[in-house]
């Protein structure tokens, strides 16, 4: 297959990153975007950037050759990606931004034991659409030095990591051993929001909302503020699971406001200052119909809608960093968009002209203004994890 866009060397990416790292001065204006394409370690035609630190490295995930299985891969500075391996099972991936700078990575796998229940859990819904369900069990897992460890569950079947910061803190949501009647079928046991760490044994359940018997978390930042969600069981991923937006600090559980919807209202990051960013719908929703905008929370200014680029009516924010940049996707054109200054633009407007890619989705931004996600070529249809090193003027 024919490819239409040059990688870039290693060295290149290397010394792109490197000079990112260096910071801009505040009297310059960001002129553009150098992009560039990740190796997919694992030799299929789809990968995504899903997070990246303040050292420039990437995680996210890759397919193997016919696109049906995919594993988590972790880049460092533009070098060839590493298969993160399984448990056992077919598939993995790191689906949320971490943030840790430590060569530690939290993310989701399969294991080889055969869902008891039936369920298809979050794993199959949240990221590995890319093929039916298999029926196995999936867990959150640690990685650090070459070895993936799985975290445990509330007593249930079934786990989720989402996040990690340098104190090795772990979020995310796991199953107990109720059999919660708000889950849609085939889900059957309640889950809960989980903090893993940071000692390696340690793991406790963060409430839910007052009469939520569900939530989970989605995103932890180094001061060891929590995001994520809380409502019903559902079919656990979104609708009806996110009724409301939750904030976890100094051991107590805070609502933040929506943009008015009923359902879909989901935390996806949260900063270094706190600042929080998602997607949240908008009035006349419903579980089975979502009309959600991205939006920004702060203490000061509660919760901004950031809109949709033109002629979208959708949004999703992904990542933002400790500058409130934010990062995302709209749709139902399936561009990545930054949104900074009050404003929101679409990401490919700001990468040379002659690229032959399109930026689908960002993923992740770190506090350089480096960005993650994923990216098509226009003419073979490949997907790629990509790097985005902003350029000054």
């Amino acid at each position: 297959m024919k490819r239409a866009i040059r990688m870039c060397t290693t060295t290149a990416i290397a010394m792109g990153l490197a000079a990112a790292a260096q910071g801009s001065p505040a009297s310059l204006k960001l002129d553009h975007y150098d992009v560039h394409t990740l190796p997919n370690q694992v030799g299929g035609t789809i990968a995504q950037g899903s997070s990246v630190n303040e050292e420039n490295e990437v995680a996210g995930y890759g397919t193997l050759p016919g696109n049906a299985v995919m594993h988590a891969v972790f880049w460092k500075n533009g070098l060839k990606g590493r298969d993160l391996g399984t448990l056992g099972g077919p598939n993995s991936a790191v689906a949320w931004p971490n943030r840790n700078e430590r060569g530690v990575v939290a993310g989701v796998a399969e294991t080889a034991k055969a869902q008891p229940n039936g369920e298809t859990w979050s794993c199959a819904l949240a990221v590995f659409n890319l093929a039916a369900p298999t029926g196995n069990v999936c867990v959150g897992f640690r990685w650090e030095s070459g070895h993936m460890t799985a975290l445990p569950t509330l007593g249930g079947d079934n786990g989720f990591a989402t996040g990690i910061n340098n104190a090795g803190q772990i979020v995310g949501w796991a199953e107990n051993t109720t059999h919660d009647p708000s889950c849609v079928s085939p889900q059957v046991l309640q889950f809960e929001a989980v903090l893993w760490g940071p000692n390696k044994n340690a793991f406790r359940q963060l409430p839910p909302y007052k009469g939520d018997p569900d939530s989970a978390a989605t995103a932890i930042n180094n001061q060891g503020q929590a995001v994520g969600i809380s409502g019903l069981c559902g079919n656990a991923i979104g609708g009806a699971s996110a009724e409301h937006m939750l904030l976890w600090q100094n051991n107590k559980v805070e609502s933040l406001p929506t943009l008015g919807g009923g359902y879909w209202n989901t935390p996806m990051d949260i900063n270094g200052i706190g600042d929080v960013t998602g997607f949240s719908d908008l009035p006349g929703d419903s579980a089975a119909a979502p009309n959600f905008n991205a939006f920004i929370w702060s203490r000061k200014n509660g919760t901004m809608n950031l809109g949709t680029l033109s002629g979208d009516n959708v949004s999703e924010g992904l990542g933002i960093n400790d500058q409130d940049q934010v990062v995302g996707v709209s749709y139902p054109s399936g561009h990545a968009f930054i949104w900074q200054s009050g404003k929101i633009a679409d990401l490919n407007t700001l990468i040379p002209k002659s690229a032959s890619i399109i930026l689908t989705d960002a993923q992740a931004i770190n506090d350089e203004g480096v960005i993650t996600g994923e990216a098509q070529d226009k003419n073979s249809g490949t997907v790629y994890a990509f790097v985005a090193i902003p350029k000054y003027k």
